[in-house]
């Protein structure tokens, strides 16, 4: 056979073996029966931008919807260098020992050249990542439509469907995507290190407010007296601050991901947190407030898209912007000028 008739041959063969697109049935039967492959082609199909897939995706969703739910969602920042991945693989692999299913949300920094995840957090969780009752699925932060936003929530919904009951969401800790992952998970933990008065200057407070509890990792061997030092100032810093959520106190704690120690404490203030919020009804209503913001954020975001990329508003933008820029047009009539372009349009 010549070499060309066995590229083409290679080529045909290639195209025969290709993974075919399943079905929504086959979707759903995959995901609510926690099959990893059909899970993992699922989460794929909600990320994608592809309005065909987009489509498809929606019509899972909308079966797996009264699966969801049933997990603790709960999301872990940190400033950098205070080893959220080391501290999930410890906190995530202790879970599992208890019997618990963890499935991981990494908010991966995109690639400046792709676009895509790194996917550095399965080669930094390498003992959780191989738990057969674990999932680790890093997701890229590029901007796209909806974002993180809708990928992370419809991705976490899909994970609940699965089974998994408990939702870890570990942001990159730059920008805004702390307050990103804040409106979608019940219970939000800030990582710190010991030294608390640089960290205090280096971090925003804001993201300290949005936080139910912080934790002071790394504190073992030498850092453990600092590290009750750190903790002490924070807890003062603490008692000025509102609380993230109402009826409960924002405290900080300790704990070392190296020996483990202070890691099952934390889930015991965790576990507190969701029984006291349950019982109190805060948490049904603080995730029916999420879902109704998610509605919203994602109309803006549609509705924003949707008019940039109209062909009469973008001809016109750049002469419009032009003059804005020179002085020559207010930005309120910039604005007018162009809603009434996209409006006339519909007329």
């Amino acid at each position: 056979m010549s070499e060309a008739k066995h590229d083409r041959s290679f080529l045909t063969f290639s195209s025969t073996v290709r993974r075919p697109r399943l079905s929504v049935e086959q979707y759903v039967q995959g995901v609510l029966e926690n099959n990893r492959s059909v899970l993992a082609q699922a989460i794929t199909l909600v990320e994608s931008n592809s309005p065909v897939h987009m489509e498809i995706a929606q019509e899972v969703l909308g079966q797996l919807l009264p699966h969801t739910g049933k997990s603790i969602r709960i999301g872990i920042t940190g400033v950098p260098g205070a080893g959220k991945s080391t501290f999930i693989e410890a906190f995530g692999m202790m879970l599992c020992e208890k019997g618990h299913r963890v499935a991981v949300l990494a908010v991966d920094p995109s690639s400046p050249v792709t676009k895509g995840s790194i996917l550095g957090d399965k080669t930094r969780m390498e003992l959780l990542s191989r738990n057969p009752n674990a999932f680790i699925r890093p997701s890229a932060a590029g901007g796209t439509l909806g974002g993180v936003n809708r990928k992370t929530r419809e991705t976490m919904l899909i994970c609940e469907a699965a089974g998994f009951d408990v939702i870890l969401i570990e942001t990159v800790g730059v920008g805004q995507s702390e307050t990103t992952v804040r409106s979608m998970v019940d219970f939000f933990l800030l990582l710190m290190l010991t030294g608390a008065g640089d960290e205090l200057q280096g971090i925003k407070k804001g993201v300290i407010e949005i936080a139910d509890a912080l934790l002071i990792n790394k504190a073992d061997g030498e850092n453990k007296d600092r590290a009750l030092i750190a903790k002490g100032e924070f807890n003062r810093v603490l008692h000025y601050l509102q609380p993230a959520t109402p009826g409960w106190e924002t405290k900080a704690y300790m704990c070392s991901s190296l020996t483990c120690e202070g890691i099952p404490e934390i889930w015991a203030v965790i576990e507190n947190f969701r029984e006291r919020m349950t019982r109190s009804g805060f948490l049904q209503s603080r995730r029916q407030a999420q879902s109704l913001n998610w509605m919203q954020s994602m109309t803006a975001d549609y509705l924003h898209a949707h008019f940039y990329s109209h062909p009469e508003v973008a001809k016109a933008l750049p002469d419009v912007e032009g003059r804005v820029a020179r002085g020559e047009l207010s930005a309120t009539s910039a604005v007018q000028q162009l809603i009434a372009i996209y409006e006339k349009s519909f007329q």
